[in-house]
């Protein structure tokens, strides 16, 4: 079981997690800002990120997707996810965190984050788990309770949606249709 790499603390941590916070650019994808020749960001999603994502909303969680720029494609694959909400062109995250608290009502404690960079510090800062990507930059790493395997756009929010969903003891009733 996954749950045996990680400390007790992060176990207590993901148990208390209600909602799903995460960056885009370098945790939902790789980092990379393609541009197609008609000058359109282009963004490339990880389908094993998306399925636990699934597997989150599965089971109850709710995901939010803060970030500092709004683009179509993050739009349509939060739609495709069923995200519950998208806060886009928040450079000040922790507006968009405090908000987050308001409208659904919960504490630090039930939410957790993915995030990357400087920018993401302040909410980091502030959540119940705070986690980074591998390849996330280290002032950020500083702040998150735990580091994934994984890099961004590469398995790191699967990574965290297994973690989440096994320390609730979630995981063998959203996942039993799949071993029949």
């Amino acid at each position: 079981m996954i749950i045996g790499k990680y400390s007790k603390d992060i176990i207590e941590r993901a148990k208390k997690i209600e909602i799903f916070l995460l960056d885009v650019d370098g945790v939902m994808t790789d980092g990379m800002l393609p541009y197609d020749k008609h000058g359109n960001s282009l963004k490339l999603f990880n389908v094993k990120d998306g399925f636990g994502i699934f597997l989150l909303k599965k089971a109850g969680l709710k995901c939010v997707i803060i970030t500092a720029k709004s683009a179509r494609t993050v739009t349509l694959r939060a739609k495709d996810l069923k995200i519950n909400k998208v806060y886009g062109d928040y450079h000040y995250k922790i507006k968009a965190y405090e908000d987050i608290k308001k409208r659904f009502n919960v504490s630090d404690e039930a939410l957790c984050f993915i995030g990357d960079d400087l920018i993401d510090i302040p909410v980091l800062k502030r959540v119940g788990l705070a986690v980074c990507p591998s390849d996330a930059v280290s002032y950020a790493k500083t702040y998150a309770h735990f580091t994934a395997e994984n890099k961004g756009g590469r398995g790191a929010i699967r990574e965290v949606c297994d973690l989440i969903l096994n320390a609730k003891g979630l995981w063998d009733n959203v996942t039993a249709d799949y071993f029949k």
